[in-house]
This record gives C-alpha cells, sequence and structure tokens, in this order.
C-alpha cells in the first residue's frame, strides 16, 4: 500500500454527483484527515467549441452517441502535466472491461495518483480504450447510466486499503475476499434472539476453537456461493480436508 496519500482524479461529465461521499463516512474522514486527495474534472470544461460538445454519432451507423476523443484526452494530458508524469494508471470504466476484485484493488492502491474516466451515452470512441486507458475495469456483468457510480465503488474499495483509513486493520483483514475465501458468519448481542441462538462456540471463549469455526464456516460459505475462489486458492491440508468433506455430502 501507497505511504503517502492516494489522489483519485476523476474526468467525468457530472462532479457533483461525487458530493454526498465527500461529505459521510469513512471517505469522508480520510479526505479530512489527507489520507486521500480527490479531484474532480468536468470533461466540458476540455472541449474547444462554443456549444462544449463531448459526445458525437458513430461512424457507420447505430443508436445513441458516443464519447469524443479530444476533451478525454486533452483532459487527461492536462492532469499528467500538472504531476509531470505519464506513468499514471488510467482506468476507463466500461462494462467491456475487466471484473474488479480485491487483488486488482491491491495493485491500485500502490500508486500515489490514479485517474479515472467515468463513461456516459454508448460507449467511448475506441481510441480512448487502446491508446489512453491503462486499465478497463468492469463491476460485473450489468449496465448502468454511466460510470459515476462504479468509480465511487472503486475509489472506496481502493480507500479502504490506505493505512489508517479503516479504524482497524483487523476489520480488512476479516473482509471477504482479504484471503481469498467470503467472510465467516458474524453474530453480536443478544445470544438469543426469537428462538434463534448464536453458535455456542463463539461464546465459549476458546480462540482456538472459535478460529477453526470461522475457517470452516467461510470455507463452507464460499463452497456454496463462490466455489470458482476456491480454485483459486492454495489450500492447507487443513482446508483441503474441509473441501472434502463437503464434496462427500454433495455425493
Amino acid at each position: 500500500m501507497s505511504e503517502s496519500p492516494i489522489h483519485f482524479h476523476v474526468l467525468t461529465l457530472f462532479p457533483d454527483m461525487f458530493s454526498p461521499m465527500q461529505r459521510q463516512g469513512i471517505f469522508s474522514r480520510a479526505l479530512s484527515q489527507n489520507l486521500i486527495k480527490l479531484s474532480l474534472y468536468d470533461i466540458r470544461d476540455y472541449t474547444t467549441d462554443r456549444h462544449r460538445q463531448v459526445d458525437d454519432y458513430p461512424f457507420g451507423g447505430g443508436p445513441g452517441m458516443l464519447m469524443k476523443p479530444e476533451p478525454v484526452f486533452s483532459a487527461v494530458d492536462s492532469i499528467k502535466k500538472q504531476l509531470d508524469s505519464n506513468k499514471i494508471p488510467t482506468i476507463l470504466i466500461s462494462p467491456q472491461g475487466n471484473r474488479f476484485s480485491h487483488k486488482k484493488a491491491m495493485e491500485f492502491s500502490e500508486n500515489k495518483n490514479i485517474i479515472l474516466i467515468c463513461g456516459r451515452y454508448e460507449g467511448f470512441d475506441e481510441r480512448i480504450r487502446q491508446q489512453l486507458a491503462t486499465d478497463e475495469i468492469s463491476l460485473g456483468d450489468f449496465v448502468v447510466s454511466g460510470g459515476e457510480i462504479p468509480a465511487m465503488l472503486l475509489i472506496d474499495a481502493i480507500s479502504r486499503l490506505v493505512p489508517n483509513v479503516v479504524g482497524s486493520a483487523d476489520s480488512i483483514e476479516n473482509d471477504s475476499f482479504f484471503n481469498g475465501l467470503l467472510q465467516f458468519p458474524q453474530y453480536t448481542r443478544p445470544a438469543s434472539f426469537r428462538n434463534m441462538e448464536v453458535p455456542h462456540v463463539l461464546l465459549s471463549g476458546n480462540h482456538e476453537e472459535i478460529r477453526k469455526w470461522r475457517e470452516t464456516k467461510s470455507i463452507e460459505k464460499t463452497y456454496k456461493t463462490r466455489p470458482d475462489l476456491l480454485d483459486k486458492l492454495e489450500l492447507t491440508q487443513d482446508q483441503k480436508t474441509i473441501v472434502e468433506s463437503l464434496d462427500g455430502d454433495n455425493k
């Protein structure tokens, strides 16, 4: 993780959409403590025509409009000149991109500056994708109206990995995906609620048994919900035994 604040540079047609995250929650506190920096750039400010046009019809026909290359290239060039660096991750947010993951968030958190380009309309001129973006990121197999909300999610996920943004480092280590598995079930008071009881082991005070229970439940949850994650892990012998028992139960 970067030791200095990560500075997010966001290119968008709707800068005001980012106002709520700057005023509330963990990200707001991180901004006020200078652990994170956020700069918003209105793509229309980088147009050169009097209509401030940022979109146009696609060559070859077809529905909708495409984001024009000129203002996007100009905005990114301006940021890189300001930072005196050409080696800045420039993330294009698009349903055509690679699936975002905790691993990618960890990789991005190593950078001091990150540029995010929020699309609108039917997408981007292909030259933006091929010549400007260093990464193309998707949050899943679905389409939303623009890249602003996905950008906020990326920023939040990356920011959580910056030291001191989240109050307790242990909280991050218990998150789903941190160790490649989904998080184990958690409970709080009361111990009994509407005839639903907290598992006895969690009340026992036996830390080793609690650790084993949590590991088992984490593997069970991952096995049932995201078995693809297990295929990517180097499991310990104990973990392999748990998976083998689950395989046996499902035969």
